[in-house]
């Protein structure tokens, strides 16, 4: 099972739950697996622009981006990065 933590902002619309473990071989597999998924992936099943994803510590966009391969203790992190103006 890989873990994903999300961001509290996040969890909160998770229902307060901010830690999942999921069956996943890929980061993509992982997201899709969250409450949460459309707030993460575009109507396409790419990740939003402000959702950054690190796979044990690693920037998964400078890796193979959703299909960033995650090994069972592995752990995901979703960072909602802030923008404006």
């Amino acid at each position: 099972m890989v873990v994903v933590r999300i961001p509290s902002l996040l969890a909160d619309q998770a229902g307060g739950q901010g830690t999942f473990e999921v069956e996943a071989a890929t980061v993509g597999e992982a997201l899709q697996g969250l409450p949460v998924r459309d707030l993460l992936l575009d109507e396409r099943g790419e990740l939003r622009r402000l959702v950054n994803v690190y796979v044990d510590g690693e920037d998964a966009r400078r890796a193979e981006g959703l299909e960033t391969p995650v090994d069972a203790a592995g752990e995901i992190r979703v960072i909602a990065a802030v923008a404006g103006g």
